[in-house]
């Protein structure tokens, strides 16, 4: 038998405290959704003056990432080179940049999604979440 690491809730605190510290620093008024490797959500910090559509994209976002283990713009390439019939995937709704999966020792622990601002910004809000637990 295996064993499964887990995101725990200090890990969940840490990394949004991480993203919320980036945006912060930023003036970036966004969403920030953290999943487990299902997407269920564990986590969900909309920031002052966020828009209210970004508290249904970020979650969006992660659990395309979590579910997916890779960066959910992935998925918005491949609609964007051409191949729109992908855009009917099952249980896939947040195939835009800004859904990053936690990652450690090889290992799919969830995902941070962020939205609010610019693909790479909600990416650099989300990275700087997964620095804090070192993913």
């Amino acid at each position: 038998m295996q064993s499964k690491q887990i995101l725990t809730l200090e890990d969940v605190k840490k990394i949004a405290a991480a993203a919320e510290t980036e945006a912060t620093l930023n003036k970036w008024n966004v969403t920030i959704a953290i999943v487990d490797d299902g997407g269920h959500l564990l986590w969900l910090q909309r920031m002052d003056g966020a828009a209210p559509i970004s508290s249904h994209i970020a979650p969006a976002k992660a659990k395309t990432a979590a579910l997916g283990r890779r960066e959910s713009k992935v998925y918005e390439d491949i609609i964007n080179n051409g191949r729109f019939s992908f855009m009917t995937a099952p249980t896939l709704e947040g195939m835009l940049e800004g859904g990053v999966p936690v990652i450690i020792n090889g290992q799919c622990l969830g995902a941070v999604g962020v939205s609010g601002v610019k693909s790479t910004e909600d990416v650099q809000i989300a990275k700087a979440g997964l620095i804090a637990i070192g993913a």
